[in-house]
């Protein structure tokens, strides 16, 4: 079992669906880790000043990452190693690896000298709080983390190239790990800073899984002076891309600094719930972007531009129906799916209630989140780099603009919260200004969609009005999986007392089924193709059997 395990591992993965399943499953895995991290510092800390410290701690770092690292990113990489002879592509990988050491490196440095003159500025509620020191501490410390991470995402993208999808979908499983370790393990001796020690450990094994595939290519890095002939071309074509996702790592970190000033705890709910929305938006939006954007990028540079679409637009229909099953079924499980992951500890019932709300709120921008990670791919892969940029920007601007006026302006916003509190039961709960935030995230979520499908009609002709049958279909099947969920809680419900988390996961999971049991009778009542398709591919995978045709239009 091991050594064909080990195949697996070591075997290039060609059908897009194939891909799409094997990545899933792995992400699934790293995301079951995600949330026991997370439930093991809703246990230690709940939703409290320490936590929000550790989050904060996070935010300049990933600015950084977001700054530098992105600037030779996999989705730079990707089309030109693709596409390079041998010396080419190690001379590209040599040249982006010493890059980020040296640019990076040297950013970092200067951020962790002036690190207690800024962060204060940004976070002042901090300077009275007994993690001041930690704070600075912890800043510093994760600031190896871009540089690790960067290192990763290089040599991520010859990972993705020989379709080594599975080993790439190990590296968040191991970052997890490392931090649960910290948390576990070195937070008792050494406080905050043990889980910083942790998340650096987890990088280190983020960067070490992808190093065999990079050996037996023999395109192992050498240290050089980066050389304008070489990267030159690369940042030229990275910085839409770069300021793009810095758009993005802005508005996080502007909502965090937002939500600082909202009281205690409002960070780490934020964070809780953001989080666990991640996990249907790993499983389903990132596996088919990640597995399609090779394809995509040979396609394109090849102009293949029908094939292009058809790929863009299988993985985009599947990605719509699946998330609005999922949107439907996590809000009526909202509150029993915090219980069980996050309800232990520290963690009250009012830290539950104001998370599962603004969940419920965040998975609303599910399917908006999905098409737009596979659509900023598909524009790269045709190389539009600006107009992600431009996209982004604009409901980067919605978001902090609801986010600033809500909180600066709540006597204005107030009907507004106070509707979101009576719709999710949360009036009576202090914070409950996280619910805000979390709407303004959604709405910036649904302009940047907006803006890209727009772009589709010449990018992909055809691809939009591709997804209306899925959508409607999806509309139809998440109503009866939602209504069907509802109506076995409500009738479990009356049988047992949700004392005990054994008593709250069981009735989750059996509403969860029925929900599922529903959504999949009524697709194969409408002969959704989709669904066709995922049972075929399904049955492949699981009796591994030859991959589906990458370019499968179903």
């Amino acid at each position: 079992m091991v050594s064909r395990f080990l195949r697996n591992i070591a075997t290039p993965i060609r059908g897009l669906h194939q891909a799409a399943y094997w990545l899933a499953v792995f992400t699934l895995g790293a995301q079951v880790l995600a949330l026991i991290r997370d439930r093991t510092f809703a246990h230690i800390f709940g939703a409290s000043t320490s936590l929000d410290v550790y989050y904060a701690a996070f935010k300049i770092p990933d600015l950084i990452f977001t700054l530098v690292a992105s600037l030779v990113s996999a989705y730079v990489l990707i089309p030109r190693i693709a596409a390079a002879s041998h010396d080419e592509a190690r001379t590209l990988i040599s040249n982006a690896i010493s890059f980020l050491l040296f640019v990076g490196g040297g950013i970092a440095l200067i951020v962790a000298f002036v690190a207690p003159h800024i962060l204060f500025l940004f976070f002042p509620r901090f300077v009275a709080s007994p993690h001041a020191g930690d704070f600075i501490a912890l800043v510093r410390l994760l600031l190896l983390q871009p540089l690790l991470l960067g290192f990763t995402g290089v040599l991520a993208s010859v990972t993705q190239v020989h379709r080594r999808f599975i080993i790439y979908s190990l590296s968040p499983i191991l970052y997890n790990l490392g931090i649960i370790f910290g948390a576990l393990v070195l937070y008792p001796y050494f406080g905050l800073k043990g889980i910083g020690y942790g998340v650096i450990a987890g990088s280190v094994g983020y960067l070490l899984v992808h190093i065999p595939v990079v050996w037996r290519a023999k395109l192992l890095p050498r240290l050089t002076w980066p050389s304008w002939r070489v990267m030159g071309p690369v940042m030229h074509d990275s910085v839409p891309r770069t300021l793009a996702l810095g758009v993005g790592s802005a508005v996080v970190f502007a909502i965090t600094v937002l939500a600082a000033r909202a009281g205690t705890g409002v960070i780490s709910i934020f964070t809780f719930a953001t989080n666990l929305e991640a996990v249907p938006l790993a499983l389903i939006g990132s596996s088919y972007a990640v597995a399609a954007f090779p394809v995509l990028s040979e396609l394109s540079g090849k102009e293949k531009r029908e094939e292009f679409t058809r790929v863009l637009g299988a993985a985009g229909r599947h990605l719509v129906l699946w998330s609005l099953i999922i949107f439907s079924l996590v809000v009526v499980l909202r509150a029993h799916l915090v219980r069980v992951i996050l309800g232990t500890g520290h963690f009250n019932w009012d830290d539950t209630r104001l998370t599962a709300a603004a969940l419920a709120i965040l998975v609303v921008g599910l399917a908006a989140q999905g098409l737009t990670l596979l659509l900023m791919r598909a524009l790269y892969a045709a190389r539009q780099s600006w107009r992600p940029f431009f996209y982004q920007l604009a409901g980067g601007f919605v978001s902090v603009g609801v986010a600033a006026g809500g909180l600066y302006y709540l006597h204005r916003a107030s009907d507004v919260l106070f509707m979101l509190g009576n719709i999710f039961r949360v009036g009576d709960v202090p914070g409950k200004i996280v619910l805000l935030f979390a709407l303004a995230v959604v709405l910036g979520q649904l302009v940047t969609v907006a803006f890209l499908m727009g772009a589709m009609r010449r990018a992909a002709p055809g691809f939009n009005r591709a997804l209306l049958r899925p959508a409607g279909e999806g509309i139809v099947a998440a109503t009866g999986a939602g209504a069907a969920t509802y109506m076995t809680l409500a009738a479990l419900g009356n049988i047992a007392p949700l004392s005990t988390l054994p008593s709250v996961f069981a009735q989750g999971l059996i509403a969860g089924i029925v929900g599922l049991i529903v959504a999949g009778s009524t697709l194969a009542l409408l002969k959704n193709r989709e669904f066709r398709a995922m049972r075929l591919a399904a049955h492949r995978f699981i009796k591994k059997r030859r991959a589906l045709p990458t370019f499968d239009a179903s």
